[in-house]
């Protein structure tokens, strides 16, 4: 039965990429999904997939590996420095908020296990969940992504310190030894290969010789820091999300320039089988007759997570000196992304639900909340942004002054927003998010504009627009006064989106050549 499970958990992860692309704008991540697909498919609707131990252990590695992937791709920087200690003073807040909120509602108690599950869930972000959506829309490298991994990472890693803590039957002066226990194993998982590494022995050596070969130790090495330290986790009864995002940290340490041929192999062994298998048991366990029953509390959830959650990171990124320069659309997509959250409420439901401290009922509801959250804040974000570069102001502001022309007003405005995301397309289609082979000049964005114009993707005056600032002409050779309103508010609108590429551009291209120097 469970092999079966696993073939048809497995069509349902080669089958959900087709889905999400045949949307147009793929406004939907493949996690969602495989999220809904686990839920119609589960034990709680049609029961063809069934959750039994072997499946789970299957998913738990998932999980492993999705947390491990996560760690991996935290720079140590982004969460000891400036940003990263807001990011933690920010989660810090977050929970006090959340505690006050459960405080003062009747249904729960924050002296049980009910109402600290609910106050943790309330202040976690699926970082592990947004990785590959980042990776998707290309947001990995750019300055928003460095945010959301600041901000993110807290939002994953405080949760999972304070599980440990907070939902452990033992002591506290228990619980401090053990995860005192645990951070000196993760030290000497961290430093032994470091330094074999580092002064060139035999044993390094024989690794990076052999990590092509057969033997692929290097993901053998991988495989057995992982496994160790959810080993340890589960022995000491901490959350295996501790042990794989530690995983993740001690790799980076190991490799701190990383190695794109490992995380090649990494990616195709977790996203093309464990992880799609992790989300699709997640789906499973959701009751959806029970989630149908209480619209109002999951309703009730997902606003609280948007305030206790989105706020604070707003506030915090508003006034961090690293992030104040940043536009206000761009914190704000930093606070919905950061807002995303499943795998912390999944783990910590999973605790009070077996401590008998939590029904399934109000799990099932919990958990179909962070589903939501995967596929409504992406969402959010993203119509957000094109929104705000449509400059709805400015348009409204126009049709007042000009309402014979509110058609034509609204089709520029329309114009510009596409002519961004597309030149943000282009920007980080090459790496990830990486600027490619040195700065892209005007030139080269008038002619992909000039391609994307001959298919009528993008109106032709900003494609003239972009050939005019290219040869840097635009004022020179363009006389106001000799084009109709109308042709002029184009030009202008033409003239901003040409000029926000660039700025952009300089910005991410400023930040690759400081890691470069960082690297040297």
């Amino acid at each position: 039965m469970a092999f079966v499970s696993l073939a048809i958990i497995a069509l349902v992860a080669f089958a959900s990429p087709f889905i999400a692309s045949a949307i147009p704008g793929k406004p939907v991540p493949e996690t969602v999904f495989l999220l809904v697909l686990g839920a119609v498919l589960g034990p709680h609707m049609l029961g063809v997939i069934h959750v039994d131990a072997e499946v789970s252990l299957v998913s738990e590695l998932g999980l492993a590996f999705l947390f491990l992937l996560a760690g991996f791709e935290i720079d140590p920087k982004s969460i000891t420095g400036v940003e990263g200690r807001y990011g933690l003073a920010t989660w810090v807040v977050t929970f006090g908020i959340a505690w006050l909120a459960v405080r003062f509602t009747p249904w729960f108690s924050v002296s049980h296990f009910d109402g600290i599950a609910v106050t943790l869930a309330l202040t976690s972000t699926a970082l592990g969940t947004l990785v590959p959506i980042m990776r998707e829309r290309s947001l990995t490298g750019t300055r928003v992504g460095d945010s959301i991994l600041a901000y993110g990472t807290w939002g994953e890693l405080g949760p999972v310190l304070a599980m440990s803590v907070l939902l452990s039957a033992r002591t506290g002066i228990q619980t401090l030894v053990i995860l005192g226990l645990f951070a000196v194993v993760c030290v000497l998982l961290a430093v032994v290969p470091s330094r074999s590494k580092r002064v060139g022995s035999r044993f390094f050596a024989f690794v990076e010789e052999r990590a092509d070969t057969t033997s692929q130790t290097f993901v053998r090495l991988t495989v057995l820091i992982l496994v160790t330290l959810v080993a340890f986790s589960a022995v000491f009864d901490l959350d295996i999300v501790l042990g794989s995002f530690a995983a993740g940290f001690v790799l980076r340490y190991i490799i701190p320039e990383g190695n794109h041929t490992l995380e090649t192999k990494l990616d195709g062994l977790a996203y093309g089988f464990l992880i799609p298998v992790f989300f699709t048991v997640s789906g499973a366990k959701i009751d959806l007759t029970a989630v149908a029953s209480r619209p109002g509390l999951l309703v009730g959830f997902i606003v609280a997570l948007l305030i206790i959650r989105a706020v604070p990171i707003l506030i915090s990124m508003s006034i961090c000196p690293a992030t104040r320069d940043v536009s206000a659309y761009g914190r704000i997509t930093v606070a919905l992304y950061c807002t995303t959250a499943l795998p912390i409420i999944v783990a910590v439901t999973s605790v009070a639900v077996n401590a008998g401290a939590l029904s399934q009922d109000i799990a099932s509801v919990m958990v179909a909340a962070g589903a939501i959250t995967v596929f409504l804040m992406p969402l959010l974000a993203q119509l957000f942004y094109r929104v705000v570069d449509a400059a709805p102001v400015a348009a409204v502001a126009e049709v007042a002054e000009h309402p014979s022309d509110a058609l034509d007003i609204l089709r520029a405005h329309h114009d510009l927003a596409s002519l961004l995301a597309r030149e943000h397309e282009l920007l980080t289609s090459h790496g990830h998010g990486r600027v490619f082979e040195g700065l892209p000049t005007l030139d080269t964005i008038a002619e992909r504009l000039s391609a994307e114009a001959a298919s009528g993707h993008i109106d032709a005056r900003i494609v003239d627009a972009a050939h005019l600032l290219a040869d840097k002409t635009y004022g020179d050779e363009v006389d106001p006064s000799e084009l109709t309103p109308r042709e002029r508010r184009r030009l202008e609108r033409a003239k901003l989106a040409v000029r926000e590429y660039r700025r952009r551009m300089l910005e991410l291209y400023a930040r690759e050549e400081a890691e470069d120097d960082d690297g040297k």
